[in-house]
């Protein structure tokens, strides 16, 4: 596909392909180099979360989640790691995988491939509203891909259904932390 192309599946749902330059839903960010090292280090962090909830024996819904989460971060730095070493897109033309003179950007510099758009409600707001008279309106607009879902869909689980189980939830034995065995 080309950058900003898009394929209507249904007039709600679209495959659109574009890049993210930043963080979730497209902020952007001073410093890519930092935003890659520090999701590396979050996702180091998240894996050993999830080691040691295992052995705990929490429970499989618990792990899932943050499986999930961990799984969905893993996703998103490999494409800022390497996605703009191995590929070259721009407007008007297919992205090309391995280009002889190389991909638009440096290891850790990478832009994250996004993918899925979902324009439920595309309307104007009407042009008495204050700020936005006549303005386009497009409910939920942000486009992602399935590592934001998981990320966003876990986060929301752990939320609703394990809010209790996160505010007693220790990682660190507290016999261990006080010195005794």
């Amino acid at each position: 596909m080309e950058l900003h192309e898009s394929i209507v599946v249904t007039p709600w749902f679209q495959i659109y392909f574009t890049e993210n330059p930043g963080m979730a839903f497209g902020m952007e960010v001073v410093d890519k180099l930092f935003l890659t090292l520090f999701r590396i280090v979050a996702m180091v962090a998240i894996g050993w979360f999830l080691y040691k909830l295992v052995k705990r024996n929490v429970s499989f819904g618990l792990v899932a989640c943050f499986a999930m989460i961990l799984a969905g971060a893993i996703g998103n730095i490999v494409d800022s790691i390497c996605y703009g070493v191995i590929f070259n897109s721009s407007v008007g033309q297919v992205a090309a995988f391995l280009p002889l003179n190389g991909g638009y950007g440096e290891w850790l510099h990478g832009k994250v491939v996004d993918m899925l758009y979902f324009p439920l409600i595309q309307t104007r707001f009407p042009d008495w509203f204050p700020l936005w008279g006549g303005a386009e309106f497009i409910f939920f607009r942000p486009v992602f891909n399935l590592a934001d879902s998981s990320i966003c869909v876990s986060v929301f689980l752990l939320l609703i259904f394990y809010r209790k189980s996160l505010s007693t939830l220790t990682v660190f034995d507290k016999k261990k932390a006080n010195g005794k065995r």
